[in-house]
């Protein structure tokens, strides 16, 4: 006789196919779905989820069995975040109501949730207003972001959207000038970032993707004279910060 699996499921997941569609249907933040059915009431499932911008991933029935714990789960669950994500526009409002111009990062494609919490930390302690995720291939706000954050994640406000490339251009409409943080630009402290701007931060392996890149309406570079040609994501996030509010300080003197 089998035994039984006796493990609690994980936090901050919901299982079964009513509570995933209440889920949806109530607007709650969905990070992704774990399918392995597309039968029956999944369709309707499936077509919130891509309505949504919901990211699915198709798995086998045991993968599922192992995240549940041993609830049933008719094949499906969902990942929920225990933190509530805010709007671009609650971002931009934040700048205005503290009377400066914005000041947002943008993460296109972190994964790693360290990274994430490290980000969240240093634009916190640097003044910036929000910051920008993706959907899709990126770290959601787990516990585990929230401990590397030190609790910046109760103060930082983190917007997430369906695609980037079209959320920097809604920035540039509001007047904000967005920058690329990648090879082949200027170099950062030679760059003017002091006024209304947003930053991109590429992903740990790949850096800022092509169209995400050629959206910006420029590129700053860190030089690398080292033998290793690249910084960790979060340190070079903290580097361009800082200079952001390094320039937006001399600007007040």
């Amino acid at each position: 006789m089998a035994k039984s699996d006796n493990r609690k499921p994980e936090q901050n997941i919901i299982i079964g196919r009513n509570p995933v569609t209440e889920a949806l249907r109530s607007g709650r933040e969905v990070d992704k779905l774990l399918v392995a059915s597309r039968e029956g009431s999944m369709k309707k499932i499936l077509a919130m989820a891509k309505e949504q911008g919901v990211p699915v991933i198709f798995v086998e029935k045991a993968a599922i069995d192992r995240v549940a714990g041993g609830q049933a789960h008719q094949g499906v669950l969902a990942y929920v975040s225990p933190y509530t994500y805010s709007s671009v526009e609650e971002i931009l409002k934040r700048a205005e109501e503290r009377g400066e111009d914005p000041f947002i990062i943008i993460l296109d494609g972190i994964e790693d949730p360290h990274n994430l919490g490290a980000i969240m930390r240093t634009a916190e302690c640097a003044g910036a207003h929000g910051i920008i995720i993706p959907k899709r291939h990126s770290s959601g706000l787990t516990e585990t972001v929230a401990k590397a954050s030190a609790g910046a994640i109760e103060y930082m406000p983190v917007a997430k959207v369906t695609n980037i490339a079209q959320t920097i251009d809604k920035l540039k409409d509001r007047g904000v000038w967005v920058a690329a943080c990648d090879m082949g630009g200027t170099e950062y402290y030679r760059s003017d970032v002091s006024g209304s701007i947003a930053v991109v931060i590429g992903s740990e392996g790949f850096g800022v993707s092509r169209l995400v890149k050629d959206k910006c309406d420029f590129v700053v570079s860190m030089p690398m004279v080292g033998k290793i040609n690249s910084l960790n994501a979060s340190n070079a996030a903290a580097v361009i910060i800082y200079e952001i509010r390094k320039q937006r300080d001399c600007k007040k003197i």
